[in-house]
């Protein structure tokens, strides 16, 4: 589908232009340049360089591990494959909370050493001041509520959210205030449909859901759960494309038995 390289690139402002027209968003995780190229090409609006890599990519139980210097690395590698969509790389865990000053150096670091379009961090009145001072420095901020997986500590649970009314409120009062703050989208995780909805259509920036209902502006989800590389993960909100663990499993195996067996290379296979 390369008719997608004659198609001008995404930017914050072509997001906003989608909500307001009505188009849906589709965001996927990246961590690496092959996949990242293969997911461009694909017509992918944004992808997201997600601190999942902590999980995905380096085997860790939670996202908390990561540190900068692995997601500028991941990030550099996504930039360096991609030529329409918008890239957006997350502040690990560590790296902005509870102090604007590491935020807007973390978040320029991001910028300057990986050229990401944008970053993404989690949280809403607690982290708002960070929000502000990384967007007077010129840099795209995406906010992450619902399910914030950095604080899955205090969580106790990887649970849906907002389900009572009072986190609910509180989820409301959040996004006004990321939006308030100059966030040109939000990602909401895990919470109830209605609730996704209300805010979706409550905030003129656009709402990414994941496991947040059809009724927001667009859907993100992480790759390697999409394409059924991972399979100890089976969220209700999860729909995988591929089965790719088993067809590697199967490819790999044949390799084995071919190199065991003589039967690779063959004749014409060598110099």
């Amino acid at each position: 589908m390369s008719h997608y390289k004659d198609l001008k690139k995404i930017t914050t402002n072509t997001l906003i232009e989608m909500k307001h027209s009505g188009e849906k968003i589709s965001m996927l995780t990246s961590y690496d340049y092959t996949f990242a190229q293969i997911v461009d090409d694909a017509g992918i609006d944004v992808i997201l360089v997600g601190d999942s890599a902590s999980n995905v990519m380096a085997g860790h139980i939670s996202t908390l591990p990561i540190t900068l210097d692995q997601m500028i690395y991941h990030a550099q590698s996504v930039v360096r494959a991609v030529n329409r969509a918008l890239v957006v790389c997350d502040l690990p865990f560590g790296s902005y909370q509870g102090d604007s000053k590491n935020a807007l150096i973390s978040s320029i670091r991001i910028m300057k050493e990986a050229e990401a379009h944008a970053i993404k961090l989690e949280g809403g009145v607690e982290v708002v001041e960070s929000v502000k001072r990384i967007l007077s420095a010129g840099i795209p901020v995406m906010g992450h509520l619902g399910l914030t997986p950095q604080s899955i500590f205090k969580f106790g649970t990887y649970s849906v959210r907002a389900k009572d009314k009072k986190e609910a409120e509180k989820l409301i009062h959040d996004a006004k205030l990321l939006e308030e703050a100059g966030c040109f989208a939000i990602v909401l995780e895990k919470i109830p449909a209605e609730l996704a909805a209300e805010v979706a259509e409550m905030l003129s920036i656009p709402v990414i859901g994941i496991g947040a209902g059809s009724k927001v502006d667009g859907q993100v989800l992480v790759l390697h759960d999409m394409l059924g590389m991972t399979k100890e993960f089976n969220p209700r909100f999860l729909r995988r494309y591929l089965n790719l663990k088993e067809e590697i499993t199967k490819a790999v195996g044949k390799y084995v038995e071919d190199v065991k067996t003589l039967d690779f290379p063959n004749s014409s296979e060598q110099y």
